[in-house]
């Protein structure tokens, strides 16, 4: 999930982070969240993993309330895509819970 992972790169808890969120048909919670590193963690991959869930609420509802992602925004993203553009500001770009992670790992 790139959100999350853009956020745990800003607050500099890894270099490189793949997050997997896996769920389950009838189930609002996620049933799970998976962090890989790479070995390029500044905390422990757990403390990444407990972070991201005491910050991030990875339910689908609240994903799209979060992201607001019933405002009508994809049409901008109908030509050269929709990840690492600077040119429009799309919500799952931002950084902005990052010093929230950063507070929950206890840095």
């Amino acid at each position: 999930m790139r959100w999350v992972a853009k956020n745990v790169v800003a607050a500099g808890l890894a270099d490189r982070i793949e997050v997997q969120v896996a769920y389950a048909i009838g189930k609002a919670a996620p049933v799970g969240l998976f962090v890989e590193t790479f070995g390029t963690e500044h905390v422990d991959p757990a403390r990444i993993q407990a972070a991201i869930d005491e910050v991030f609420d990875l339910r689908p509802a609240a994903i799209v309330r979060d992201l607001d992602l019933l405002r009508p925004i994809y049409a901008q993203t109908a030509a050269y895509g929709h990840f690492g553009r600077t040119d429009v500001e799309l919500p799952w770009e931002s950084t902005s819970r990052a010093d929230a992670l950063k507070v929950a790992v206890g840095g």
